[in-house]
């Protein structure tokens, strides 16, 4: 999960979730006391109310008047029912008839119990009571009675608490949650303008972060600033002091070099680290001129054209070879980093391609949106010339060799290539290409 207010509403989704579950249960438990201690109530109340009406009748033992008790003992399966008991005797109200209700064991006196039984597919509560009457002396033992309730409207009252409940806490979760997520937005507006100036530098669009930062991010924004600022400082001096050294360097070896018909004798040797130093000099100032590495607020550079614009100049460059020349670049294709390091990386590579081909030259560039982001463009260079052999693929990226003595250079080239891939933190390999010759494959921060 990569949004960070994503994040914060999992965060607090969870224990939120949590919360309302933990006081669903409690509720749910409250809800169901109360219920049983009203189911007990009602028992009670209803078998006192039993006890209170119950009348001997001669020959028939103790029976219940219908109309001292509450009328639904009176309809059949009403969800009440009543009965009196003895040893030889037994009196059920009318709501019994087809319930086939169990009411239980005869109890002695004084006896008293509560339990569950069902009635086909109800579940009932019973409560019984064993009791003698003292006025009663010719009572053949104690009467059991006993008063039953399904427990059917209790479940659905309760079913329907639950669902409520449920229906509630969801209803109240998702407004809390929406609340917070628009909360967030509002707290993380300053984050998200962080993220877009940045990325505007990415582009090229600014150079630097604006102002305006609440005070959290006001040092980051402030840092930032100073550190795009310092770096371009530092590489713009690094280039000009590196370039100012070289370029006084060549006044001298000029006039070193003028002064050779004069020593005749030591002219050659001479000449020789003369030349070998105005390399050394020609390279220094080509990667001063180089921009380093990606920075910051630099545009990204169009391939492309880039590509095109080498093709015309090398073609011109070897007119009389008659080469083909051939370009697989996407047009959207985009290098991160410096237009003059992209001219001499490609520059060095197809002259070196032109340089030693039959007849084909094939530049392909691809770009992986999902690759390292160092390394996500692939630039290969192909020929059909006679390559490089296996032993000889690390030495030709070395400053100054040169595997054939007799093809004019300097064997600086793939050195300078090798050298700014490397300053962009990417790779450069060196392989045979299905075209017969030399395959080079760089791989270096890019985009479409």
């Amino acid at each position: 999960m990569q949004s960070l207010s994503q994040r914060l509403l999992l965060s607090v989704a969870l224990p939120l979730a949590l919360f309302f579950g933990v006081m669903t249960l409690v509720l749910d438990h409250g809800f169901r006391t109360l219920s049983d201690h009203s189911l007990h109530e009602l028992l009670d109340s209803q078998i006192i109310a039993l006890i209170a009406a119950a009348e001997r009748e001669p020959k028939k033992g103790y029976v219940a008047p219908l109309s001292a008790l509450d009328s639904r003992f009176a309809t059949p399966r009403s969800g009440l029912y009543a009965a009196i008991r003895s040893a030889h005797h037994q009196w059920t109200s009318p709501s019994t008839a087809e319930a086939d209700v169990s009411f239980g064991p005869l109890l002695p006196q004084g006896a008293r119990t509560f339990s569950y039984s069902m009635a086909g597919h109800r579940r009932l509560a019973v409560e019984s009571r064993g009791v003698s009457f003292a006025d009663d002396p010719g009572a053949s033992g104690p009467i059991t009675f006993s008063v039953a309730v399904s427990l059917t409207p209790y479940e659905e009252q309760l079913w329907e608490f639950r669902r409520r409940m449920v229906l509630w806490f969801s209803v109240l979760m998702a407004l809390l949650l929406a609340t917070l997520a628009v909360l967030l937005r509002a707290v993380l507006a300053p984050v998200r303008r962080l993220e877009r100036e940045i990325h505007e530098v990415e582009e090229g669009h600014s150079e630097v972060l604006g102002g305006g930062y609440p005070r959290e991010l006001s040092g980051v924004a402030r840092h930032l600033n100073a550190l795009l600022i310092g770096e371009r400082k530092r590489l713009a001096r690094y280039r000009d002091t590196l370039g100012n050294l070289a370029h006084s360097l060549k006044t001298p070896l000029a006039v070193m070099r003028s002064a050779l018909p004069a020593a005749a004798e030591a002219s050659e040797s001479i000449g020789t680290e003369i030349d070998r130093m105005s390399d050394i000099i020609e390279h220094q100032l080509k990667r001063a001129a180089a921009s380093g590495g990606g920075l910051l607020g630099q545009a990204p550079v169009a391939v492309a054209p880039v590509a095109t614009d080498l093709r015309a100049a090398l073609l011109k460059v070897y007119r009389d070879k008659d080469l083909s020349l051939e370009l697989a670049v996407p047009a959207a294709s985009q290098f991160v980093g410096d237009r003059a390091d992209l001219m001499e990386m490609l520059g060095n590579l197809l002259d070196n391609a032109c340089k030693w081909c039959t007849q084909r030259v094939r530049l392909t560039v691809a770009i992986d949106p999902a690759g390292e982001v160092q390394e996500n463009m692939t630039l290969i260079v192909e020929d059909d010339g006679p390559g490089v052999s296996a032993e000889n693929r690390a030495r030709v990226l070395e400053r100054g060799v040169r595997t054939d003595e007799t093809v004019p250079g300097h064997g600086l080239g793939l050195a300078m290539v090798r050298e700014t891939v490397e300053l962009y933190g990417g790779t450069l390999s060196v392989d045979t290409s299905p075209l017969g010759g030399a395959r080079f494959e760089l791989h270096l921060p890019g985009r479409l």
